[in-house]
C-alpha cells in the first residue's frame, strides 16, 4: 500500500481539461485528496464527475494538466498501471462475475496481483496449495469487512442489490489500494443499505484507505466527508469542508438547493 510522504497529497489534479471535438467536458479542474481524507465530488448530472474519475484513473486523456499519486505522474499510463499503483475505482454498474460464489469472485480479483506459476497451479504444488489457502482466507477476510461474508457460497447474480454493490467494493479491495475511487455507491440503496455503507466507509478510513467519491445523496456525502468539491459545467466553483458548501450560495443555486441546510 502506497503511503504518501507529507506534505505531498495522495492525489493530485492540476488544471484538467478535457474537450470532445469542439465540446468542452471539462474546463479547468484543481484539487488535491490529502492522506486517509475522504473527499467527495459532487454536481448536476452532466457536470463531469465521471469523466473526472476516468482522466484520473487513465480511461480518458485529458487535453491539458496533469494527475499525479503521490508525485508520481498518472499522465499516459493505462488504467491496469494506475490500479497497480494502488488507485482502484468502482463503477457505477457493479461489474461483477455473476455466475460463480460471492467468494470466488473475491479470489479471482486476488488472483489478478499473485504470480504463481501455470504449471504449479497445474501440478497442484505444496506451494500453490499453501497459497490457495492464504487467498481464500483473504478473501474470507475482505468478506468479512465489507460485511458479506455470510453470503460467501452464494452465487453473486442472486445477491440483493445492496449486497452487489458491497461486493464491487471487495473486488476493487482484492486490489490491495491505499486509494478508492468510488463512483455513486449507494445509488439504489434502500436507507438500511446505505446505513451499512456508511459503516464500510468508516472502516475502510480507519484503516488508513484514501477515498474519492462521487455520489447524489447527499445526507450520505456530507456525513462522510472531511471535503467537498462541486463541480458544474466542467468547472470547480467550490471546494471546502460539508458545513461551508452546504452554506454557499453558488453551491446552492448550482445544485443543493434551499432543503439542503437541515439534511
Amino acid at each position: 500500500m502506497m503511503t504518501c510522504t507529507a506534505p505531498t497529497p495522495k492525489l493530485s489534479i492540476e488544471s484538467i481539461g478535457l474537450q470532445f471535438g469542439g465540446l468542452t467536458a471539462i474546463s479547468d479542474m484543481t484539487f488535491h485528496v490529502g492522506e486517509r481524507e475522504v473527499v467527495s465530488l459532487i454536481g448536476p448530472n452532466g457536470a463531469g464527475k465521471t469523466t473526472a474519475f476516468n482522466i484520473i484513473t487513465g480511461f480518458l486523456r485529458p487535453t491539458r494538466g496533469s494527475v499525479s499519486f503521490c508525485g508520481k505522474p498518472l499522465n499516459g499510463l493505462k488504467p491496469h498501471q494506475v490500479a497497480d499503483l494502488g488507485l482502484v475505482r468502482t463503477f457505477q454498474r457493479t461489474n461483477l462475475f455473476d455466475r460463480v460464489t460471492v467468494l470466488d469472485n473475491v479470489l479471482i480479483g486476488l488472483h489478478r496481483r499473485t504470480h504463481t506459476g501455470f504449471l504449479s497451479a497445474l501440478l497442484a504444488s505444496a506451494g500453490y496449495r499453501r497459497s490457495e489457502k492464504a487467498l481464500v482466507e483473504q478473501a474470507l477476510d475482505i468478506l468479512e469487512l465489507v460485511g458479506i461474508a455470510q453470503h460467501a457460497n452464494v452465487l453473486a447474480r442472486s445477491l440483493p442489490y445492496g449486497d452487489q454493490r458491497l461486493l464491487g467494493v471487495a473486488l476493487a479491495l482484492a486490489a490491495n489500494p491505499s486509494a478508492l475511487l468510488l463512483d455513486e455507491p449507494v445509488s439504489g440503496m434502500n436507507a438500511s443499505e446505505t446505513a451499512r455503507f456508511v459503516v464500510l466507509l468508516q472502516k475502510l478510513r480507519a484503516q488508513g484507505t484514501t477515498i474519492l467519491l462521487v455520489e447524489h445523496d447527499m445526507p450520505m456525502v456530507m456525513k462522510v466527508s472531511d471535503r467537498i468539491v462541486v463541480l458544474n459545467y466542467g468547472k470547480i466553483i467550490a471546494d471546502g469542508p460539508p458545513s461551508a458548501i452546504q452554506r454557499d450560495p453558488d453551491v446552492i443555486e448550482a445544485y443543493l438547493g434551499k432543503g439542503i441546510k437541515h439534511a
